[in-house]
């Protein structure tokens, strides 16, 4: 990557946390309107499993010193796709954007080689006022593969609860019962063997991964059926910036789909978050999925909003 005179790239460390986040900030507000990261958000994104910083990102900086561009690789599971995140000032660093991209596709291709793969998968998130981006994704041997949507809706005008459908009854998780745990987590992954793009974890995979998405516990609920368990909700931490509740999965056994199991627990969810003093909810659709039915989202009052297109390529292994 040839860089402007004066400009430099080199491997971030913890102390450029606060620069990092300037960065994203100005990334952020461009494609959505508003700063949708903080320091934890940056310093976990360093920090996480699978990603060295030495080796996996790259920090821009201009003549005086400034950032102007941050990249990362991260893959939370260690296995299946990699993910390039690649940000700039776009006041100051637009063109950037590409080349750093190429550097970071360099080092997916060496990823693969290190784990014994003659190929990886990246993929990549690219929001509605980013069409450069998408333009330099496409020239790069991207594909657009699916479109993600926003739902949200205010918590202000939120009907009573209704009585849940016969036989339906929703109750939080226990997250000291490690039994309760594992059928919570037996239901997701059930739920989404179905989906198009689901990796399976299993049950301490997936619990070492939990810190990651915020353990709201009472804002995680089980849903049975004449006393079977049938469905699950995960909420996060994610939007609490937004003074949002948010609904990170909804997850319905298939023999209890079409039975209010999905509605039920959305709504016990909106009204949590009611009452804690949420002043919205929301969650995030991926359109590829068949077993997501907008309707039944819209039926609780959710309402589309901004998208999300994600793009993807195979990269070689170094060697191959």
């Amino acid at each position: 990557m040839t860089l402007p005179a004066g400009w430099t790239a080199r491997r971030p460390t913890l102390d450029d946390v606060p620069a990092i986040l300037k960065v994203v900030h100005a990334a952020d507000t461009f494609a959505v309107g508003y700063p949708d990261f903080d320091a934890e958000d940056v310093r976990d994104a360093l920090t996480a499993p699978f990603v060295d910083m030495a080796r996996d990102s790259w920090l821009v900086t201009d003549p005086d010193g400034v950032a102007v561009g941050w990249t990362i690789l991260s893959n939370p599971t260690g296995v299946g796709r990699e993910w390039v995140e690649v940000y700039v000032d776009p006041g100051r660093a637009a063109d950037l954007r590409a080349p750093l991209l190429a550097r970071l596709l360099d080092r997916v291709a060496e990823r693969a080689a290190e784990r014994g793969l003659p190929a990886l998968t990246a993929r990549t998130g690219v929001f509605a006022p980013e069409s450069r981006w998408a333009g330099e994704l496409v020239e790069a041997g991207f594909t657009r593969i699916k479109r993600y949507i926003r739902m949200t809706r205010s918590l202000a005008d939120l009907p009573a609860e209704p009585p849940a459908p016969p036989g339906v009854t929703v109750r939080p998780l226990r997250p000291d019962d490690e039994a309760d745990l594992r059928e919570f987590h037996r239901i997701f992954d059930t739920a989404f063997r179905d989906t198009p793009d689901y990796e399976p974890l299993d049950f301490d995979q997936w619990r070492d991964l939990l810190p990651s998405s915020g353990k709201i516990w009472d804002e995680w609920f089980v849903a049975e059926v004449d006393g079977a368990p049938a469905g699950a909700l995960q909420s996060s931490d994610q939007a609490l910036d937004h003074d949002m509740g948010w609904v990170r999965t909804l997850s319905v056994l298939p023999a209890y789909r079409r039975r209010g199991v999905g509605a039920t627990l959305l709504r016990r969810a909106f009204a949590v978050y009611a009452a804690k003093g949420r002043a919205g909810a929301g969650l995030g659709v991926d359109l590829a999925n068949p077993t997501v039915p907008i309707t039944l989202y819209r039926s609780v009052g959710l309402n589309e909003g901004r998208w999300t297109d994600m793009y993807e390529r195979t990269v070689a292994a170094t060697g191959v």
